[in-house]
């Protein structure tokens, strides 16, 4: 058996990441075709790569069925329920970076904070007979910061794709949704609040709390760990 160690398997994160391990002397290689989702590792004896999209990785990590695995930071605290118990943050990795952000309608001109975001979705209830709502698919991050922000008065609706395009479709009022540049954003005439900040993500390697390891997979992650200064 190897120490498992899942790398997203395509795009800039996976190229990001085979640079951050050769930049320390180990070497992440695909095996065969791009339609292959296994590699080689050069540099460490016992370890095995794993090509999974960056989604995936969170549950594999849970699940214990990879020992290590880069992802974004936002992935594994929205996918993993208490995840500090699940999983460790090794090393922050210096590139992926993005916000996760609430923003709301350009032309509300008096909502620039959480409390004013508290405030008008009150008076939205009591206008609409309905929440307000908010869409994103970051439902446990959002609803977790709302809650400790003392927003009460929403509905968290779900969109897995183009959620900025939800408020000119009518099917939202405000958004919770990653950002790099905030271009996106203002092209679909929305604003961050000013305090909408719910987490800046990074890609970050992480170990498994739960994967099981044996005595020669424990000396092939120490030799690794060392390697690569984490």
């Amino acid at each position: 058996m190897a120490v498992k160690l899942g790398v997203p398997s395509k795009g800039r994160l996976m190229e990001k990441t085979f640079e951050w391990f050769g930049s320390r002397g180990v070497r992440l290689m695909r095996a065969g075709s791009d339609r292959e989702y296994s590699g080689h590792v050069a540099g460490v004896e016992g370890v095995e790569l794993v090509l999974l999209s960056a989604g995936e990785i969170p549950r594999e990590l849970q699940a214990g069925r990879i020992h290590l695995g880069v992802t974004g930071s936002d992935l594994v605290r929205e996918k993993i329920v208490d995840w500090q118990q699940r999983a460790e943050v090794l090393a922050p990795l210096g590139f992926g970076f993005a916000d996760l952000v609430i923003a709301v309608p350009a032309l509300w001109v008096d909502v620039d904070c959480l409390d004013d975001l508290d405030a008008v979705a009150s008076d939205f209830r009591a206008r609409h007979g309905h929440r307000l709502r908010i869409a994103t698919k970051y439902h446990r991050l959002v609803r977790e910061f709302l809650r400790d922000n003392g927003v009460a008065d929403y509905q968290l609706v779900d969109s897995q794709g183009a959620t900025e395009g939800t408020v000119k479709n009518l099917t939202a009022e405000a958004i919770a949704d990653i950002t790099s540049t905030g271009e996106t954003l203002r092209a679909n005439h929305l604003k961050i609040l000013s305090d909408g900040l719910v987490h800046r993500s990074e890609a970050t390697l992480f170990l498994s709390r739960t994967a099981s390891l044996t005595e020669a997979e424990r000396s092939a992650l120490a030799q690794l760990s060392a390697r690569i200064g984490v």
